[in-house]
């Protein structure tokens, strides 16, 4: 789906992922679950274009729900996959620490549940080989994404800033729709290492030039980098409104 110049979303509310379109090439910012493999290739085909386009992913993280199609993509058209050595090892064995569940209901979380089996989430693939990166590094691939650390969901959490596509991809540092309650709005998002952590990691992105921020679940949210760490502060307090 497209958001707007050289910005694609695949997935939904739900799980998403993204795509940044250039006459260089595409960057892909994630991989969703195993089954958003054909939801690439749709996007694809729309663009007029293929893998053979794909000039990189950049994992904003290394949890499961977001290295889907990467080591496909990966060993199949090597397509280099760039991720925070701090998230090296998680994206290359699946090692998470058990994190406390939080907030939940039975129809939400089942939904999510279910939608992750119908996007083969039992198929997915740790990575047979990663690319690493760190805080400040601007990546030769179209857009030119530049990472920013955003430690806390994971210890390599990053933020993916595109000025081209005039957003910045957040992954799990925030969610705009709650997996396992269905909340909506902007919020801290579940299953976090260390959720402090993750809320003071909020600022760095502040002074971003973007218009949008991009969260790995829920809708792209249009707001100012700026404004977003009190907006998720707000939620985190029980304040605000539930949709933003």
């Amino acid at each position: 789906m497209k958001l707007a110049p050289h910005l694609h979303r695949l997935g939904n509310d739900l799980v998403a992922c993204y795509l940044i379109d250039t006459d260089e090439g595409i960057t892909l910012i994630d991989a969703g679950l195993p089954g958003h493999w054909r939801d690439l290739q749709r996007e694809l085909r729309s663009l007029g274009k293929s893998v053979d386009d794909v000039r990189g992913l950049v994992l904003t993280h290394g949890d499961s729900d977001h290295i889907g199609f990467a080591e496909r993509l990966r060993g199949a058209h090597g397509v280099p996959v760039f991720v925070h050595a701090a998230d090296a090892d998680r994206a290359r064995t699946g090692a998470k620490p058990a994190v406390a569940l939080g907030p939940w209901r039975p129809g939400p979380a089942l939904g999510f549940l279910g939608h992750s089996l119908r996007k083969n989430a039992l198929r997915t693939r740790h990575l047979g080989a990663v690319t690493e990166v760190a805080d400040g590094d601007v990546l030769d691939l179209p857009g030119s994404p530049v990472i920013v650390g955003m430690p806390g969901h994971s210890p390599g959490s990053v933020a993916v800033h595109v000025p081209l596509a005039d957003a910045v991809a957040v992954g799990d540092a925030l969610t705009t729709r709650h997996v396992l309650t269905g909340r909506t709005g902007p919020q801290p998002a579940p299953f976090t290492d260390d959720p402090a952590e993750a809320l003071a990691s909020l600022d760095r992105i502040a002074g971003l030039s973007a218009s949008w921020v991009l969260p790995g679940h829920g809708a792209p949210w249009r707001i100012s980098p700026d404004r977003v760490s009190e907006a998720v502060r707000a939620a985190s307090r029980g304040r605000g409104p539930a949709d933003t």
